[in-house]
């Protein structure tokens, strides 16, 4: 098992096999104060993120909101460079992200967005994926990442 990245809080899951947990070590951050507890699992080539959306999470027509599935997109892409990857997700940045939102999710049921590296060069790492809620395509997206620099 690769060292757990730095700044998370990266340990089994019990009594869910194979899921870990992906939190904040620091809980006054963003992560933990707007989406909440995350957990992850590779799933092959591929890195799935879960949430559990609560009513804070949605909008005025009860679905989630835009806001919340973009956030846990971006933390996907940062989780994944540590699920898949060789790289340190603390202190790398995004560069771009582009979303489509395609349907609605829904509060009170996991909400999940399964990530895959694309192509990792020594400073980038391209990657994409979809936000689902069981077999409901909630988004798809890219993204690029610039890895931490050796020098910070």
């Amino acid at each position: 098992m690769r060292e757990p990245p730095s700044f998370f809080h990266y340990r089994e899951v019990p009594g869910e096999p194979g899921w870990f947990t992906w939190d904040m070590i620091d809980d006054t951050r963003f992560n933990s104060q707007v989406i909440g507890p995350l957990k992850v699992r590779r799933e092959g080539d591929r890195c799935r993120v879960r949430m559990q959306p609560e009513i804070k999470h949605t909008n005025l027509q009860d679905m989630i909101h835009g806001a919340a599935t973009l956030a846990l997109i971006d933390i996907s892409l940062f989780s994944a460079m540590h699920v898949l990857g060789e790289s340190d997700a603390g202190m790398a940045v995004t560069l771009e992200l582009s979303t489509q939102f395609i349907g609605a999710g829904k509060p009170g049921m996991p909400l999940d967005s399964v990530v895959e590296i694309l192509r990792e060069t020594g400073r980038l790492i391209f990657l994409r994926g979809e936000v689902v809620q069981e077999d409901h395509l909630v988004a798809a997206f890219s993204g690029v990442i610039r890895k931490a620099s050796k020098r910070q």
